[in-house]
């Protein structure tokens, strides 16, 4: 197999096209699984989510294991082949072969399961591709600047998303599905500690190799968990009756929110202008 650039070109540009997709279709209406499901629609046909998980992100894992399987000779020795076991691999074999044995989550519905599989394969064939067939570092690229920035922040969000993913766990008893607000970790100051911790991971991970389907990546990340993120803190606000009179650091696309309390408990939201990572309540 061989590089085609045009194809890589074509595909970090879709993959940019569904970001923003995404950004608007579920900034001002949650994606409809987990607590807002029930808010917004009956239940449909789910999977328990244990088993959905494992589905959804085992291609992300195995599509580029099959690219690397069939690169001819198969080995380890492009800078490009190693960086995507040691990093892109390692999430997704985190994300496909332990995240999904321990996790506490409600049932998965079995249209966005499916819709996260396609996503799955798409994004992994892009890594794996450019990676293992296109990426071209030089000999110190270890020692560069990007390098070692991009690796430190990858490995900083995947400490804070492993971390978080342990509060969450512990915040339920097995069998139980009642959300609770989260405590302790960077969950004190980001309401969102889990998508946090992924979105500078995979910004790192964009840093550290340097390459345009990383970034688009990265960029489809922040634009699909960023506005889960407002709203898992605007349901938190509104309809759990959480503290609002504290500065609390929230990660979103665009916006600075202002939570209060007027007379009788009344919540009031005001939203101005804020570049990139979000909100203050």
């Amino acid at each position: 197999m061989q590089c085609h650039s045009g194809l890589v070109l074509a595909l970090s540009s879709l993959l940019g096209a569904l970001a923003l997709l995404q950004l608007s279709l579920y900034l001002r209406v949650p994606s409809r699984y987990g607590k807002h499901e029930e808010r917004l629609c009956r239940p449909r046909g789910r999977l328990p989510a244990r088993c959905a998980w494992f589905l959804q992100e085992l291609p992300s894992f195995l599509v580029p294991a099959m690219l690397l399987a069939l690169r001819s000779p198969p080995r380890l020795e492009p800078l490009g082949c190693r960086l995507l076991c040691c990093l892109f691999g390692w999430h997704y074999f985190y994300r496909t072969f332990i995240y999904p044995f321990f996790t506490r989550g409600r049932p998965f519905p079995l249209q966005l399961l499916f819709f996260g599989m396609l996503f799955c394969i798409y994004n992994g064939f892009l890594q794996g591709y450019y990676l293992i067939y296109c990426a071209e570092y030089p000999n110190d690229w270890c020692t560069d600047i990007r390098f070692t920035s991009g690796l430190l922040l990858f490995l900083l969000g995947m400490g804070i998303n492993i971390h978080s993913d342990l509060l969450l766990r512990q915040l339920r008893k097995p069998g139980e599905v009642t959300y609770k607000i989260p405590q302790g970790g960077l969950f004190t100051y980001v309401s969102g500690a889990n998508y946090f911790g992924e979105i500078v991971e995979w910004f790192g991970f964009a840093i550290a190799t340097w390459s345009l389907p990383a970034f688009a990546f990265a960029f489809f990340t922040l634009c699909c968990i960023g506005p889960r993120a407002y709203h898992h803190h605007r349901y938190q606000c509104i309809e759990l009756g959480a503290r609002v009179g504290e500065l609390v650091l929230v990660q979103g696309i665009g916006l600075l929110i202002i939570c209060y309390k007027e007379e009788k408990d009344r919540l009031s939201w005001y939203t101005s202008a804020f570049p990139f990572f979000s909100s203050l309540v």
